[in-house]
């Protein structure tokens, strides 16, 4: 009864702190929206404040979006920050003479290694300007310092420190947990390397899926070290042995080692910003972010008649038309919508997606085939393009990667579970069917597969495997025994996957933009378009504001477990037949 009260007292305080956080935002939205009513202007010797601490990078956020973080973080929020919005705003700021640099908090941004990549590449673009960018942050991670690199001065904090010692991926395993708790997964898949199903059935990396990992890790690091080697001023072989023997161990280090310029407080680092403006030390540094520099942006070429669609896809590959994911009715829709428009005169799918549900891929694939017979279409991926994320590439004229990108992943995998033991043995719970077919209750979880049932679902998993293959070839203009040679589910890198054929051009989706515009003849006369809609920025924040509250709910009561409760959610979503990347990566 105590626990229960306990989990009772959470759940109402955390819905009365709810509602004040609703009445709260309420106030605060109705001061930021009354100052956005007024139009924004950019001040003379003005620095463009690039603010990425804690913030997660996505593909897009909402046009009319609000930087609400200005207020903090009272409730627990994580802020997103839209990469087209970013690169748009560095993009003017490099062309604007009343901006006169950039000032980075790259420090403890969360990011993919292709979206890093693609900030960076803009920032690298800044610098052609001759405007300075400066860096500084308490502490670094080696995405946020890969960012930070770019700057011409890079300070730190005397007792801050950079993480610098290469790339990682873990996994969880649950194998030893099904077998205390009596649940027996039932695998079917095709390819060696389609190793998503081995957190449920070993302890550990398979060889196949470690020489694969180890594989892609070592090519992205190597391509960052060349990043911040020519970035710095640093050779090759020597910032190597930095980052493989972890020698930036202390603040000092970061300076003797040439990863940062010096070691100061924010005060000190405001000083070198007010040199560099050519301004007094007691007058305050004009500065403008993101959200407000964009708003002075006019669009350009509002009447072209050259349209370019971008459909962003991101997230996992579901059934339906659901919302935050890449579901097949919805993106569908909007593919068709894109083809059946006059005035769109070639598509783009900026792809960033692990995969998912095979059937609802092939629903994708589908609008893109019918889209490629009618209109130029190209394909930009953006950090992870892979499996079901490869299978909705494979029609398009041109697949544009990252060479950075996590790729490939040509396989397919199907899971259920017996939960037989799970029942009679541990919660005493027995199942009786009747039935008027052998096969009436197909795959019931109750008990084991009969080998009828097993031979029906590797049938459809190797027909699966089979067609993923044809849809490749036929996309990609290869045989089917080529395509073979580099499936088998093994995942690649963007760089890895163009010398396999995989993959035509490395670059990000400006560059993927400028290739279907040639192709159309349009020249610098054409309109980018951006598919689907995005939600007004006030919806947006109550729906993660609800979310929130459930997730504070959950957090409370399970504690450090709740990594672990995320996992096995996921689970939930790998029965049936699936085109999904190998393993959940995440690059630390």
């Amino acid at each position: 009864m105590k626990f229960l009260g306990n989990v009772l007292a959470v759940i109402v305080g955390l819905f009365v702190f709810s509602i004040l956080s609703v009445l709260i935002m309420f106030g605060l939205i109705g001061i930021v929206a009354s100052s956005g009513n007024d139009e924004v202007t950019v001040s003379e010797n003005s620095v463009l404040h690039l603010d990425l601490n804690g913030r997660i990078i996505v593909e897009r956020t909402s046009d009319d979006d609000l930087d609400l973080s200005i207020f903090g973080n009272p409730f627990g929020q994580e802020f997103n920050a839209g990469l087209i919005n970013l690169k748009k705003a560095i993009g003017e700021a490099k062309t604007n003479d009343n901006i006169k640099g950039i000032y980075l908090n790259t420090g403890l941004v969360i990011a993919g290694q292709a979206s890093l990549l693609e900030l960076r590449e803009a920032l690298v673009d800044f610098k052609t300007s001759g405007k300075f960018i400066v860096a500084y942050d308490e502490a670094y991670t080696e995405g946020g310092y890969y960012i930070a690199s770019v700057a011409d001065e890079i300070y730190l904090n005397p007792l801050g420190g950079i993480d610098f010692n290469g790339f990682s991926s873990e996994g969880i395993f649950f194998k030893g947990l099904f077998e205390k708790v009596g649940v027996k997964p039932e695998i079917f898949r095709v390819g060696e390397f389609k190793s998503a199903v081995e957190p449920f059935i070993l302890e550990e990396n398979s060889p196949e899926a470690r020489l694969q990992t180890q594989s892609f890790l070592d090519d992205m690091n190597q391509f960052a070290l060349h990043g911040v080697s020519e970035s710095r001023g640093i050779g090759y072989d020597s910032l190597k042995k930095i980052n493989n023997l972890m020698l930036v161990r202390k603040p000092q280090d970061a300076v003797t080692y040439g990863l940062a310029t010096d070691l100061l407080y924010f005060d000190q680092v405001l000083s070198k910003l007010k040199e560099k403006l050519g301004v007094d030390e007691d007058d305050d540094i004009e500065t403008i972010n993101v959200t407000d520099l964009n708003k002075t942006v006019k669009s350009k070429n509002v009447t072209s008649s050259n349209r370019i669609a971008v459909i962003i896809a991101e997230g996992e590959i579901v059934g339906g038309k659901a919302d935050g994911v890449i579901s097949s009715e919805k993106f569908a829709k909007e593919i068709r919508k894109a083809r059946k428009d006059e005035n769109i005169k070639a598509i783009v799918l900026r792809v960033n997606s692990p995969g998912g549900s095979v059937v609802a891929s092939e629903v994708i694939w589908r609008e893109m085939a019918e889209a490629k017979k009618v209109k130029p279409l190209y394909v930009s991926m953006g950090e992870v393009a892979a499996s079901g994320g490869y299978y909705i590439s494979a029609p398009a004229d041109t697949i544009v990667a990252q060479p950075n990108t996590i790729t490939g992943s040509i396989g397919i995998f199907g899971m259920t579970f017996n939960v037989k033991e799970l029942l009679n043995e541990h919660l005493g719970i027995t199942v009786d069917v009747v039935k008027t077919g052998e096969l009436s209750d197909f795959m019931n979880p109750t008990r084991p597969l009969t080998e009828v049932e097993r031979t029906i679902i590797q049938g459809t998993v190797e027909d699966g495997y089979e067609t993923f293959i044809s849809r490749v070839a036929e996309g990609r203009g290869m045989t089917a025994e080529a395509v073979k040679e580099v499936a088998s589910g093994r995942v690649w890198t963007g760089n890895q996957a163009k010398e396999r054929g995989l993959v035509d051009v490395l670059g990000g989706l400006n560059t993927t933009i400028e290739i279907a515009a040639a192709r159309i003849g349009a020249g610098d006369d054409y309109r980018v378009v951006y598919y689907p809609t995005k939600k007004p920025w006030f919806e947006t924040i109550m729906e993660d504001l609800g979310n929130n509250v459930q997730i504070k709910i959950l957090q409370s009561q399970l504690g450090s477990n709740y990594t672990i409760f995320k996992q096995v959610e996921k689970i939930k979503s790998y029965e049936g037949v699936q085109v999904r990347m190998p393993q959940e990566i995440i690059i630390k």
